[in-house]
């Protein structure tokens, strides 16, 4: 091979890592968004009955449960305690984010639908449902009984990496076309964006029927 063909063959190789590290950053670019990107769509828990949970998280570190305590007799007594934490970790905070839930989804279900929907980074979620059956009544439950109960998040104390993000768009949504006809309990935690906290908690206590 003479020098100029080798010239040209070696200008087309380097031709082709150039594109090749083009595909891999573009690849490494639609991996990012589709990180930072949760959607619930179709027809997912259409026509469902009973106890529904749902955590779905897109980016880092984030934090998600969904606690449900039933109780029931004559002395019947339910709870739960949950406690989420995060310190010291460095995150990156993603330009666009977004949480949305659409298509069908819980369309005609019934009963206790629990869900977490978070898009990015260092965020926390809980749903909490204590339900009691008892012959003792109902019983009114203040703020500072709910508080003591055992729920608390937290998102504080966290760094980001290369400080904070450049403006963006961070968005969450219920598509008009979800939860049509949906009958119970729904609890809906949705974040988009970093370090935030959000809780649903429901407390209830019935009698029976003679």
């Amino acid at each position: 091979m003479n020098r100029l063909g080798f010239l040209l063959l070696a200008g087309a190789s380097l031709g082709l890592a150039a594109q090749a590290q083009a595909q891999s950053q573009d690849d490494y670019a639609g991996m990012l968004t589709y990180l930072a990107n949760s959607r619930i769509d179709g027809n997912v828990l259409s026509g469902s009955s009973g106890a529904v949970a749902v955590n779905m998280a897109a980016g880092d570190l984030n934090l998600q449960a969904n606690l449900h305590s039933m109780a029931i007799g004559k002395t019947a007594l339910a709870s739960v305690s949950a406690i989420q934490k995060q310190r010291g970790n460095q995150f990156d905070m993603p330009l666009h984010a977004s949480a949305t839930l659409g298509g069908q989804a819980l369309v005609g279900a019934n009963g206790i639908a629990s869900i977490n929907q978070a898009s990015g980074s260092g965020n926390t979620e809980l749903n909490s449902v204590v339900a009691v059956l008892a012959d003792q009544g109902i019983r009114e439950t203040t703020n500072e009984a709910m508080a003591s109960a055992g729920s608390f998040a937290s998102a504080g104390g966290q760094g980001t990496a290369g400080g904070l993000a450049s403006p963006g768009t961070r968005k969450v949504g219920v598509e008009a076309s979800a939860l049509r006809g949906f009958e119970g309990v729904l609890q809906l935690n949705q974040i988009a964006g970093s370090s935030n906290a959000t809780e649903n908690q429901l407390s209830i206590s019935v009698q029976p029927t003679p």
